[in-house]
């Protein structure tokens, strides 16, 4: 299986978001480029192009990258949105899919490969469990929508793995390098492409005496779970102002080892 023309769509999930790069657009690498560093090279010819910006709920995602992407002519198109809709207070999960579904309906009827993620099944972790069958209804549409227009489904609700805090960023927002690795292997192996990329081991997380746990959990509200509130209650995003990546088909970088 191959592929010339790859376009990422989304969020910060699909931008990179938790997979730092200093030398690539806003810091960032993640499975995306991964994925595109692999399939560059297969095919002398290849372009990427990734639209993602971090903080964009659904239908903004919708309005601002499908357009630009179709234009590009994609025989491949990942597209991953509405978490951050569905960490709302409240979600209309059935409009949302529904708005999802025409465009998933035209990017199938331009020809491209199309690949949708479930979201992550939050039952291990006591932040974001509570919103557990919120995420499961948004799934089953998802794969009714998927169904419909013969996309490709990438379970991340199925990889238990991710249930490994090691596989996060410290924000315990987003993925880490190892989680971002993780999901490029599982992308590709669900394209059928052939690689070499190692399932990596998750970082190790060291056993904290009660005190010290507290303390962390502390930074993490002070430094992560506050300014992620306040933003939701001032009406910003962390992705304003910021443009996308990779806006035009270009080769990616140069495949790095890890």
């Amino acid at each position: 299986m191959s592929f010339q023309r790859y376009v990422a769509l989304g969020d910060s999930f699909t931008e990179g978001v938790g997979d730092p790069d200093p030398t690539r657009p806003n810091g960032v690498r993640g499975w995306a480029d991964r994925v595109a560093e692999v399939l560059a090279e297969r095919e002398p010819d290849f372009g990427y192009a990734n639209l993602a910006i971090r903080g964009r709920k659904l239908l903004p995602i919708l309005a601002e990258q499908l357009e630009p992407a179709l234009a590009l002519e994609p025989d491949l198109v990942t597209v991953y949105a509405g978490a951050n809709d569905i960490l709302r207070p409240s979600v209309d999960v059935d409009m949302l899919v529904a708005a999802y579904d025409d465009g998933l309906a035209r990017l199938a009827a331009a020809g491209a490969r199309v690949v949708v993620f479930t979201a992550f099944d939050p039952g291990g972790s006591a932040t974001y469990r509570l919103l557990r069958g919120r995420f499961a209804l948004y799934n089953e549409l998802v794969r009714e929508a998927a169904d419909r227009h013969g996309a490709t489904v990438v379970d991340f609700w199925r990889m238990r793995e991710y249930r490994h805090w090691g596989y996060w960023d410290e924000d315990r927002m987003h993925m880490g390098p190892a989680g971002h690795q993780r999901m490029a292997v599982a992308v590709l192996d669900t394209l059928g492409v052939e690689h070499d990329l190692a399932v990596p081991d998750p970082r190790e997380i060291t056993e904290l005496a009660r005190r010290e746990q507290w303390r962390q959990h502390a930074t993490w509200v002070r430094d992560s779970a506050a300014p992620w509130v306040h933003r939701r209650l001032t009406g910003r995003s962390s992705g304003d102002g910021l443009d996308p990546r990779w806006p035009t088909l270009a080769r990616p970088p140069h495949r790095t080892t890890t």
